[in-house]
């Protein structure tokens, strides 16, 4: 499939098709969709409420029928929070079990990172319609996990909706309508961004097990975040995969830890991406305060360059295109919901199970060229053989099923980080 047969079938169009102000008549009766919330932290909440908006804006309405989150006391107080009865409100490493076990139809996966392939595995075993929080694996098994769950998800008709939000913002959309067209050409290369200051710390507290106090500082730490190219940067690289139609060939890539005062992750990274037939994407993303701040997106065609939230955009001459309306001008946290709760209701479900894993594989390519020294192959991440170095086959440990085992886990070396060349 060629670069612009990819972005035409992409679930995007499918979200561009809905674009245009929904019309109760044109989506049935008035629907209550009966909600599951596993992780009840900022995140979760945030886009559970996003979602009551969705069906509000669509004539229809949510229910939340059950909370899991690690801490029972948290999701205690979200359940409150959604009128929520406590008695469906669950804490613990497998209380998503319960969630899954109850009668609602649609569940946000918004839990740390690690757990999510085995939150989602188990809610498409379920047959729920999943709103996967991004990223969506930490390491390379992840990643496989999570595709083959979003295939069984595709097979049973369900709908998969990630939280790589661009893909369902106008201006987003906009440029990818243009590279679409052609008007402007491929992309022939480009520079993403994601800078800004040191994120929060949660120290240990006198009562944390190693899996508790894992969880609290989740932001900190490999394992449960990916680190912060992973957990965060991958919208941008998401939005290049989008753009460009294909994932990375190879990455090679510097980085370091500076600054950080728990956890083991890097405090910054360098990234070159390399796409193949001459196409090389810059990226850098770094967590240190009091450094400037750039969060963007940056293409270059033959007669073009282009931001990928800018409002307009002008040829290398000065001419300046006009774009297609494509609707979605609002809250793309909003909307990325009303094209799961369309989708839902139509049948013509969405699925951006694949392409969402897909951009956290190009993340962690790039977390793993840093923390190696070594240009890093894509296509041996995505399927390691027997003779394939270590690092396209290791797993991060703790795993999403060591939280689940009886007893502690164990606590991964505090304030070291991977050396590259070693």
């Amino acid at each position: 499939m060629n670069r612009r047969s990819f972005i035409k079938n992409s679930a995007v169009f499918s979200a561009m098709a809905a674009a245009a102000p929904s019309i109760v008549s044109a989506q049935g009766s008035a629907r209550e969709f009966k909600v599951g919330l596993i992780g009840a932290g900022g995140r979760g909440n945030g886009a559970t409420k996003d979602l009551m908006e969705a069906a509000k804006n669509l004539g229809h309405s949510v229910k939340v029928v059950a909370v899991a989150d690690f801490f029972e006391d948290k999701a205690k107080k979200s359940a409150a929070s959604f009128g929520c009865p406590e008695n469906r409100a669950f804490g613990g490493a497998k209380g998503y079990h319960q969630v899954l076990a109850t009668d609602c139809d649609v569940v946000v996966l918004a839990a740390p990172p690690c757990f999510r392939p085995q939150h989602f595995e188990a809610a498409v075993k379920a047959g729920k319609n999943v709103f996967a929080e991004k990223p969506v694996a930490v390491d390379g098994a992840g990643v496989r996990q999570f595709i083959a769950a979003a295939a069984e998800a595709k097979a049973k008709k369900l709908a998969v909706v990630a939280g790589t939000q661009r893909r369902h913002q106008g201006v987003y959309l906009q440029k990818a309508k243009l590279l679409e067209s052609g008007k402007i050409g491929q992309i022939t290369g480009g520079a993403v961004y994601w800078n800004m200051g040191a994120l929060w710390v949660r120290d240990r507290r006198p009562d944390d097990t190693n899996a508790g106090y894992l969880a609290n500082n989740w932001v900190n730490w490999i394992e449960i975040s990916g680190d912060h190219i992973v957990e965060q940067h991958v919208h941008q690289l998401d939005v290049v995969n989008w753009y460009l139609g294909r994932i990375p060939v190879k990455a090679t890539a510097i980085g370091a830890r500076h600054r950080r005062r728990s956890g083991n992750q890097y405090d910054c990274f360098s990234v070159d991406f390399d796409y193949g037939d001459g196409v090389h994407i810059h990226s850098m993303c770094r967590q240190i305060s009091g450094t400037s701040n750039n969060v963007s997106e940056h293409f270059r065609t033959h007669n073009c360059e282009f931001m990928g939230g800018a409002r307009e955009v002008k040829l290398l001459d000065g001419t300046k295109l006009e774009l297609e309306d494509c609707g979605h001008t609002g809250n793309p946290y909003v909307h990325e919901h009303e094209n799961l709760l369309k989708s839902i209701v139509s049948g013509d479900v969405l699925n951006e199970g694949e392409q969402v894993a897909l951009s956290c594989a190009t993340a962690i390519l790039g977390r793993i060229a840093a923390y190696t020294g070594q240009t890093v192959l894509m296509s041996k991440f995505l399927e390691p053989k027997g003779n394939d170095p270590d690092y396209y086959k290791q797993s991060c440990v703790p795993s999403a099923a060591d939280f689940e085992k009886d007893g502690d886990v164990t606590l991964p070396p505090e304030n070291v980080a991977p050396v590259p060349g070693k």
